[in-house]
C-alpha cells in the first residue's frame, strides 16, 4: 500500500501484548509502526467483512426453507 498521509495515534495497551509485539518486531527487522498497521490493515480488509458473511436476504431465504420443510425434517430426523 502507497504511503500517503499520517495521522498521530496515541493510545495504551496491555503491556504483555505491547511486549509481544516489541519482540516480533525485533526478530523479523520491522518496526512496531509497521506491524500495527498491518495488523489493523488486516483486521479492516478481512475481519470486520466476514463478519456479515451471510447477508440479510439469504438468511431471510434460508428461514423461509426451513419453515417450508419442517415437516420433512421433523421425518427424518425420527
Amino acid at each position: 500500500m502507497a504511503r500517503g498521509a499520517t495521522r498521530k495515534l496515541g493510545l495504551e495497551i496491555n503491556a504483555k501484548l505491547y511486549s509481544r509485539l516489541d519482540q516480533v518486531a525485533r526478530a523479523n527487522g520491522q518496526s512496531r509502526r509497521f506491524l500495527l498497521e498491518d495488523a489493523l490493515r488486516h483486521y479492516l480488509e478481512v475481519v470486520v467483512p466476514s463478519r456479515g458473511i451471510v447477508r440479510p436476504q439469504v438468511m431471510a431465504q434460508f428461514r423461509q426453507s426451513v419453515d417450508k420443510n419442517r415437516k420433512l425434517m421433523q421425518l427424518l430426523a425420527g
